[in-house]
């Protein structure tokens, strides 16, 4: 399959291209040089010189064509590896910055892009890997998950966040894509005979994690994309920028935190009339795979009891009857290029060319006819991907930890090899257990969604005296339990990271010896009590002989140390004012682009930014520090209202709050921007007719990364 590459594309090509000559001459700082690319997927990673690129696949369908380019991308740039997230993308780590650019033509040559797979922009669009073939689903989420997809990319008003969205789509009331840790989570409903979704806004892990929240019980499809967008417009106004750890959408709508759910929506109420769109309506159309029919049933399989189990535990019922689903465990989410090929192929012979990517790391293959089952299973134990316990306690989730990312405290991936071992071999009659999940993660970022496990861990350590020992910390009770309620795990007990294996049997001897036969794993937790859970595990914390390999992390040879980076979310970017104002003059700029192409809401919204930027700069440029939009509006109105210069100082907010009060036409972008224009074009005038032009060297977090 090949594609011609769109316009935008080529140009974001072209861009990236000419910002690294630009990067490597001089003429853009390296911070500012991060913020651009991280937008483009190119995430700098531990190793100096080497960038990971995180390839967006929304909702995790990749074709077998797409996953073959990826496999040659790797060959040819990197180490042949092909990471599959959490979030259904696809990394490749140790890319040459240089050859960034290239790899992104041959991937959008088969229809995949790098934009907006990091930064602070809508984050890939997640989606439960078995929306269109579910059977307890209302209807397929795949096509509201592509619109919201294709909607936001490249959109202004996610551009500029303060920080990253998530967004995901659930099948069915089971929350297969886990909608309570997202910024916007949907859940499909019908509702007489109209197609909806239940809405919970404001999620997140990280160091604290939050709960989302329910904004609709239903909300119509064709209303979804208008939602978000209002709710981003909120957020980009009223978000946190200046506090990096405080600038989530989960802080905004917290009632102890910020504005409070109820003040958020209101406001959100108000960003209607400024849309482009207040309905948008959804082209639906159920999934129709190709029939296969081909003579696969002669197969014999050697081991039929191994067969049978990996039926059991890997294979699903379709709703399509006569189809199944098969689900492949990739052992720490780490596919090889050679086997990536191998895989699309299979995908080709055996199920549809929809291959989706799972949320715990593995692949699943859908549209498989029964009497296909053996010869996939033979083809897929010939690459060593065939065993049982897919998303079980056998299946361990893993973020790379100290392998690649900066800030990373201890090993993940090595200690969830030990795991997957200690279980495989002291507790096989658990493998096919699928209510105890193990999630780790390198640090208390959560990217291993330790906090939604049953059983998780997150990096970080332990001081003994003048000794720093490599230590987990031990959450328990999270996940979605049987009845479909989500919990976020309780934080138990630190414990030396050598000592994990030894925790796990601690843990699972304790439940299979004293809970109930009924009891689900986190309702013994919940009845027993986290301070249970402490004693139990309490000696293990115990350092006083702590000593030898229990100094040393997973995977390394030497003693522990430490060595937190700044990680590619983090950044403090020190500018002179005037650079600032020269992304005042690009929004202006792109405002004008986009009224020319007659993108009216577009236009209007750069010239938004224009001003906002614009003000800011002053602002700082006075010691004024600038942490929400709506605060630069009111400390510009109050700071520079008697500067003659800057008449519109005496009303900046209402003037710049118009975008609220007027919908997206010809009239209003043309005399909205013309006032944007005319504010910066003050800026420019005042600041040359001084004699000694100040160039303060400021602090802003808003331009962060």
């Amino acid at each position: 399959m090949s594609v011609t590459i769109s316009k935008d594309a080529q140009q974001d090509i072209d861009e990236l291209n000419s910002k690294i000559d630009r990067f490597h001459s001089g003429v853009i700082e390296e911070e500012r040089f991060k913020a651009f690319r991280l937008t483009r997927g190119v995430y700098g990673q531990r190793q100096q010189g080497v960038q990971m690129l995180r390839i967006k696949l929304p909702y995790g369908k990749v074709t077998p064509d797409q996953l073959r380019v990826i496999a040659d991308v790797s060959d040819d740039y990197t180490n042949g590896n092909l990471h599959l997230t959490t979030r259904q993308n696809i990394q490749l780590h140790h890319i040459p910055l240089d050859d960034t650019p290239e790899i992104w033509k041959r991937l959008e040559q088969v229809g995949v892009t790098l934009r907006e797979s990091c930064g602070n922009t809508v984050r890939n669009v997640t989606a439960s890997a078995q929306a269109g073939i579910d059977p307890h689903e209302p209807f397929d989420v795949t096509p509201h998950a592509d619109a919201v997809f294709k909607y936001f990319l490249r959109n202004p008003v996610c551009q500029d966040m303060g920080r990253k969205i998530k967004i995901s789509f659930s099948s069915s009331e089971k929350d297969e894509a886990i909608s309570y840790i997202h910024d916007f989570g949907f859940i499909p409903k019908i509702k007489r005979k109209i197609r909806g979704f239940k809405v919970l806004i404001g999620g997140g892990l990280g160091a604290q994690t939050f709960f989302g929240q329910q904004a609709f019980d239903f909300l119509p499809e064709e209303k979804v994309i208008p939602f978000i967008e209002a709710a981003l417009r909120v957020f980009d106004r009223h978000g946190e920028r200046e506090r990096r750890h405080k600038a989530r959408l989960k802080y905004l709508v917290d009632s102890k935190k910020g504005l409070g759910l109820d003040t958020f929506l209101r406001l959100v109420d108000e960003e209607y009339k400024a849309l482009p769109e207040q309905i948008y309506p959804i082209s639906y159309t159920e999934n129709s795979e190709p029939v296969r029919k081909r003579p696969y049933s002669n197969y014999k399989v050697m081991d039929s009891e191994a067969f049978e189990r990996w039926s059991r535990i890997n294979v699903i019922n379709q709703k399509q009857k006569g189809f199944y689903a098969v689900k492949v465990k990739i052992p720490l989410g780490n596919i090889s290029s050679t086997i990536a090929r191998k895989v699309a192929l299979i995908a080709e012979s055996y199920t549809s060319t929809d291959i989706r990517l799972t949320i715990n790391q593995g692949l699943l293959l859908r549209f498989v006819n029964k009497e296909s089952l053996a010869a996939l299973y033979m083809s897929l134990q010939e690459l060593g991907l065939a065993a049982a316990g897919f998303d079980t306690l056998a299946d361990v989730t893993s973020c790379p930890g100290t392998d690649t990312c900066a800030l990373g405290v201890t090993n993940s991936t090595r200690l969830a090899t030990e795991l997957e071992k200690v279980v495989r071999d002291e507790y096989p009659h658990l493998i096919d257990e699928s209510q105890i999940k193990i999630k780790i993660s390198g640090c208390m970022n959560s990217c291993g969604q330790h906090m939604i496990a049953n059983i998780g861990f997150h990096g970080s350590s332990i001081k003994k005296g003048d000794l720093i020992v490599p230590a987990m910390q031990v959450v328990v009770g999270g996940g979605i339990e049987p009845d479909h309620q989500g919990y976020i795990a309780e934080k138990v007990i630190k414990i030396p990271t050598r000592r994990i294996p030894a925790a796990l049997r601690i843990l699972l001897d304790d439940y299979e010896s004293n809970a109930e036969e009924t009891d689900y794993f986190n309702q013994y937790f919940r009845r027993e009590g986290k301070k249970y859970f402490y004693d139990l595990l309490k000696p293990l914390a115990d350092l006083a002989e702590i000593k030898g390999e229990e100094l040393i992390d997973w995977g390394s040879e030497n003693a522990f140390v430490p060595e937190v980076g700044v990680g590619e979310c983090a950044g403090v970017v020190f500018d002179l004012v005037d650079t600032i104002l020269e992304d005042a003059k690009d929004r202006i700029n792109w405002a004008i682009e986009d009224f020319d192409k007659k993108k009216w809401a577009n236009a209007i919204y750069h010239s938004y930014n224009a001003f906002i930027i614009g003000a800011k700069a002053l602002l700082l440029d006075n010691g004024i520090e600038c942490n929400t939009h709506q605060k630069i509006l009111d400390d510009f109105e109050a700071s520079f209202g008697e500067n003659p210069n800057y008449p519109v100082a005496k009303s900046f907010g209402k003037t710049v709050l118009k975008i609220n009060r007027y919908a997206p036409n010809t009239a209003f972008a043309e005399s909205y921007l013309a006032d944007a224009k005319a504010f910066i074009e003050s800026i420019r005038l005042d600041r040359s007719s001084s004699l000694d032009p100040q160039q303060r060297l400021v602090v802003s977090n808003y331009y962060k990364a």
